[in-house]
């Protein structure tokens, strides 16, 4: 959020979302500390983006996709809160096929 801050510039606004109370309050601490008033971060307990329709010109998702157990409402989610034309970039763990039962679950997956 502090790179997407530096590139809208004092006229955009940057908006966050997490699951935990802990790293919304955090975030917070941080913007303000760092003198960024353009911000706002939402604390959500589902796939349920809280924005209006169209409200985005980009998405940025760093790997929090992989953990929804609801992918397709999720990617619903995201495209609806696009602008058209926007971008969604993310960056997570993506299988082509199942996991061998020896890495399911395991760290040496996540860092394959």
């Amino acid at each position: 959020m502090f790179v997407a801050n530096r590139l809208v510039g004092k006229n955009g606004k940057v908006c966050g979302i997490d699951l935990t109370d802990q790293m919304v309050e955090k975030s917070n601490k941080n913007f303000t500390e760092a003198g960024i008033k353009n911000f706002e971060i939402k604390k959500v307990d589902s796939e349920n983006i809280p924005y209006e329709d169209r409200t985005f010109d980009l998405v940025i998702s760093n790997g929090v996709i992989n953990l929804s157990p609801h992918k397709n409402k999720l990617f619903e989610e995201i495209y609806r809160v696009l602008k058209p034309g926007g971008h969604l970039q993310f960056a997570d763990v993506v299988l082509n096929k199942e996991l061998p039962p020896h890495l399911s679950g395991s760290m040496e997956a996540w860092s394959q």
